[in-house]
């Protein structure tokens, strides 16, 4: 049998010191209840982590599963009408998307900036639509110099492949990404402001029409004084996706999200 000593104070009445052990009892059982339930909170607030990093691992492995198309690395979105676009993000690109991926039937955007994209709609034997035309004059002047220098809206002209040549006129030099356009330009009034949405597990920056079209949601960004990074994560968070990936797509210079 155990036994259990108790301390008395001679100088208390027995009724005394049984009220204040019976004082003391309570004050231990709080304690203990108060600990258990921090261990309680404690355990959920551990579990609740590992849930949420179980999650990110999750999202973090389908991203790397997923196999990037092969216009993912250029400018790019799919038109309103099921078009895809392509434009380049610098010389280089520029250069590679009208001597590789240029064909009979496509259409070619371009301004008299310098430092714009060229900008292909992916057409072969289809009609192209109005709307897709004037999808891809805002995705031209959206990724051009302009939006950087704070301009609302520029022209913006296309041609047919077959008025892009890479031969300069005699006596010229042309850098890469530079091309010679021959013959009637067709020109178009476009407007700087685009959208960024989720499009098959792909990060998508296009004009508004094209990016709601084919996103579940969308975050509407025009020109603005705040910086790309802190655009981007607010972004990021509202789509859920990678901030990388947002960066990679936005356009240069100040932004702002619009909606």
């Amino acid at each position: 049998m155990n036994m259990v000593e108790f301390d008395i104070d001679t100088r208390r009445s027995i009724e005394e010191n049984a009220s204040l052990y019976f004082e003391e009892a309570k004050k231990s059982r709080k304690k203990a209840l108060g600990a258990e339930r921090a261990i309680a909170a404690a355990k959920k607030r551990l579990g609740e982590h590992e849930v949420a990093r179980a999650a990110s691992e999750e999202k973090k492995a389908a991203v790397k599963k997923r196999e990037r198309k092969w216009y993912e690395k250029f400018r790019w979105f799919i038109s309103s009408e099921g078009f895809l676009v392509i434009g380049g993000r610098d010389a280089t690109t520029n250069d590679i998307i009208v001597k590789k991926h240029t064909e009979k039937g496509d259409v070619v955007f371009h301004t008299d900036m310098a430092g714009s994209p060229f900008v292909i709609v992916k057409a072969g034997e289809k009609g192209v639509g109005e709307q897709t035309l004037k999808e891809a004059a805002d995705e031209t002047a959206s990724f051009s110099r302009g939006w950087k220098l704070g301009i609302s809206e520029m022209d913006v002209f296309n041609v047919s492949p077959e008025q892009v040549s890479v031969t300069p006129k005699p006596g010229e030099y042309m850098g890469k990404g530079s091309f010679m356009i021959y013959g009637k330009r067709n020109s178009m009034r476009a407007m700087m402001k685009v959208a960024v949405g989720v499009c098959e597990g792909a990060v998508m920056c296009g004009p508004e029409s094209a990016v709601r079209k084919n996103c579940e949601k969308i975050v509407v960004v025009a020109q603005g004084s705040e910086k790309k990074t802190d655009v981007a994560k607010k972004i990021a968070r509202q789509l859920s996706c990678e901030l990388d990936d947002v960066v990679r797509e936005l356009p240069s210079g100040g932004l702002r999200i619009v909606k």
